[in-house]
C-alpha cells in the first residue's frame, strides 16, 4: 500500500467511527428520554427486557452505549442487577442490526443519504427534525467510509503476504480473537470492527473461517467500554459490567470447541460471504441470550459472589451524581434533580427541628443543625459542578430550562440552610446563653409562623419535583400572606412591649430577628416557584 492509500484507509476508519457516533447521538437526542423512561418501566420481565435492550441498542447503534447506561442506572439505584440481565442480552442482539445493515451493499446510496441528512438538518434547525437529520448524516458517513475502505482493500487483495496472514487466523483462532478484541476495545464498537471484516469479505480478502475468530473477538472487546465506565462506581454498577463480560466470555468458551460446526451453520445460511460474517455475529448473540436467559437468578447470584459488597466507612457525599451518565443528558438531569431533592430533605429536617432548639434550649441539637449545613453546602456545590459538565449543545431547550430550575432550586436550598445555620441558630445560641425565655404568646406566634413556612417548604419541593405550575402559583400567592402574618406578629410583640411584659422586653431583639429570618426563608422558598411558572408560560 502507498502512503496515500494508508492515509485514506486511516481516514475511512475514523469516518466510520465518527459517523456511528453522530448517528447514535442523533437518535439518542430524538428518542433518548422516552426510551430511557421505557427502559426503567419495562425491566420487570426478563423476556420483555431482551426486547427493550435490543430495540434501544438498535437505535443507539451501540451495545456499549446501552450497557454503560445500565451501569449508570444500577449505580444510581434506579435498577437492580437482576432486572438488567435481560436488557444486556437484548442489547447484544440489537447491536447486530447495524452489522446486518452494513452487510448489504448500502454504500452505493451513501452520498444520497448524506444529502438527505444535510437537507433535513438545514430545514429543521432544532428539535427532533434536526436530530433525525444528524442520524441520517451519520449513517451516510458510515456507508461512504465503507465504500472508501473497499476501494482501498481492492488493490491489496492480490498481496500474498496479507492473504497468508488473514488465512492464518483460521488456523490460530486465539490470535484472531485477541487481535479483534483489542481493535474493538480501541474503536469502542464491535460494529466498527465487524464493518472492516465485512468490507474485507466483500473484496474476497477474508474467508469465513478467518472471519469467525474476528467475530468472537469483537464480542469480547465490546465489553471494555462498560468495564471502564464502572471504574469508581458502586459495586452494583461493577456487577453489571462483570455480567456483560461474563456472558460474552462464556459464550466464546462454549463456541470454541464447536467452532467448525458453528462455521458450517453460518455458511449454509447464505452464499454471500459478507452476509455470512454478519449472520455469525447475530447467531452468536441470539445463542447467548437463549442459553443464559433462563438462568438469570443463578447468574445474578454468581456475579454477586464474584464481586461481594465491601464495607467501607460511611462518608457523606453525593449519592446520585454518577459521572457515567453524563453522556446521557436527560438521565444526568434527572440524577441532579434527585440529588437536589435529597439536599432538600436535609434542609427540611434542619428547618423542622430548628423550632425545638428555641423551645427546649437544646444546645446539642443546635450543634447538630449547624453540622448539617456543611452537608447542604457540599451537595449544592456538587450538583452545580455536575451540571456544568453537561455541554450546552447536548441539551434540548426543555432540558436547558430544567437544568436552570435545578441550579436555582439548589441555590435556594443552600441559602435556606445558611439562614438556619448562621442566623436562626446564632439567635438560639444567644437566647440559651442569656438564659432567656420568650413570652407564652410570643412563642406561640413564632411556632405558628414557623409551621406556615414549613408547609410552604413542602409545597415548594413538591412543585419542583413535579414541575407543577399550579402548585408553584399557589406558593407564589401565599408569599403575601406570610408577609402579612409576620407584620401582625411584629405588631403584637410591640404591643406586649408597651404592656411592659418582662419576657418580651428581654427577648425583643431575638424575637423580631427570628420573625424576620423565617420570612426570609419563605422568600427563598417562593423563589422556587418562579422558574416553573416562567417555563409553563413558555
Amino acid at each position: 500500500m502507498t502512503t496515500l492509500s494508508i492515509l485514506s484507509f486511516f481516514g475511512a476508519i475514523m469516518l466510520v467511527l465518527y459517523g456511528m457516533r453522530l448517528a447514535g447521538d442523533g437518535l439518542q437526542k430524538a428518542a433518548g428520554a422516552r426510551l430511557r423512561g421505557f427502559l426503567l418501566t419495562a425491566t420487570n420481565n426478563r423476556f420483555k427486557g431482551v426486547g427493550v435492550g435490543a430495540s434501544i441498542t438498535a437505535l443507539f447503534q451501540s451495545s456499549s452505549a446501552t450497557t454503560v447506561m445500565l451501569v449508570g442506572f444500577v449505580g444510581s439505584g434506579l435498577l437492580g442487577l437482576r432486572e438488567t440481565i435481560g436488557v444486556i442480552l437484548g442489547a447484544d442482539i440489537g447491536t447486530t442490526l447495524t452489522v446486518q445493515i452494513i452487510a448489504f451493499r448500502v454504500y452505493d446510496y451513501a452520498i444520497a443519504l448524506i444529502g438527505v441528512g444535510v437537507f433535513v438538518m438545514l430545514t429543521w434547525r432544532k428539535g427532533v427534525g434536526k436530530d433525525i437529520g444528524q442520524a441520517l448524516l451519520g449513517f451516510g458517513f458510515v456507508f461512504f467510509a465503507l465504500k472508501l475502505l473497499i476501494q482501498n482493500f481492492e488493490p491489496v487483495t492480490q498481496n500474498p503476504l496479507l492473504k497468508d496472514a488473514l488465512l492464518g487466523l483460521s488456523h490460530d483462532p486465539f490470535a484472531g480473537i485477541i487481535i479483534s478484541a483489542i481493535l474493538t476495545a480501541i474503536f469502542q464498537s464491535s460494529a466498527a470492527t465487524l464493518g472492516l471484516a465485512i468490507t474485507a469479505a466483500h473484496t474476497g480478502l477474508l474467508t469465513l473461517d478467518a472471519a469467525m475468530p474476528i467475530v468472537l473477538g469483537a464480542n469480547i472487546g465490546t465489553t471494555v467500554s462498560a468495564i471502564v465506565s464502572s471504574f469508581g462506581a458502586s459495586v452494583d454498577a461493577k456487577r453489571v459490567a462483570l455480567a456483560h463480560t461474563l456472558f460474552k466470555a462464556l459464550g466464546v468458551v462454549i463456541v470454541l470447541p464447536f467452532l467448525g460446526v458453528f462455521t458450517h451453520l453460518v455458511g449454509i445460511s447464505t452464499q454471500d460471504l459478507a452476509r455470512q460474517v454478519a449472520n455469525a455475529h447475530t447467531f452468536f448473540n441470539i445463542a447467548i441470550a437463549v442459553l443464559f436467559l433462563p438462568f438469570t437468578t443463578p447468574l445474578t447470584r454468581l456475579v454477586t459472589l464474584m464481586l461481594p459488597e465491601r464495607e467501607a466507612p460511611a462518608k457523606f457525599g453525593p449519592k446520585y451524581l454518577d459521572p457515567i451518565v453524563l453522556s446521557s443528558p436527560s438521565l444526568a438531569i434527572v440524577q441532579a434533580s434527585r440529588e437536589s431533592l435529597r439536599n432538600a430533605d436535609i434542609v427540611q429536617e434542619m428547618l423542622a427541628k430548628s423550632i425545638e432548639v428555641f423551645e427546649k434550649n437544646d444546645m446539642e441539637l443546635l450543634e447538630w443543625i449547624e453540622g448539617r449545613d456543611d452537608d447542604v453546602d457540599l451537595l449544592d456545590r456538587e450538583v452545580k459542578l455536575y451540571l456544568t459538565k453537561l455541554t450546552r449543545e447536548s441539551l434540548s431547550e426543555d432540558q436547558s430550562r430544567r437544568e436552570m430550575e435545578i441550579m436555582l432550586f439548589s441555590d435556594n436550598m443552600e441559602n435556606i440552610g445558611d439562614v438556619i445555620d448562621k442566623n436562626l441558630m446564632e439567635l438560639a445560641r444567644k437566647k440559651i446563653r442569656g438564659g432567656l425565655s420568650f413570652s407564652k404568646d410570643g412563642m406561640q406566634e413564632i411556632k405558628a409562623l414557623h409551621q406556615k413556612v414549613l408547609e410552604h417548604f413542602e409545597m415548594g419541593v413538591a412543585a419542583f419535583a413535579g414541575s407543577d405550575a399550579e402548585l408553584a402559583q399557589r406558593l407564589a400567592n401565599h408569599k403575601i400572606k406570610v408577609s402579612e402574618m409576620e407584620r401582625e406578629m411584629r405588631q403584637a410583640h410591640i404591643n406586649r412591649l408597651h404592656k411592659g411584659l418582662r419576657e418580651s422586653i428581654d427577648t425583643s431583639a431575638i424575637h423580631l430577628d427570628v420573625l424576620t429570618n423565617l420570612k426570609r426563608i419563605n422568600s427563598y422558598i417562593t423563589n422556587i416557584a418562579y422558574p416553573i411558572l416562567e417555563r409553563s408560560k413558555g
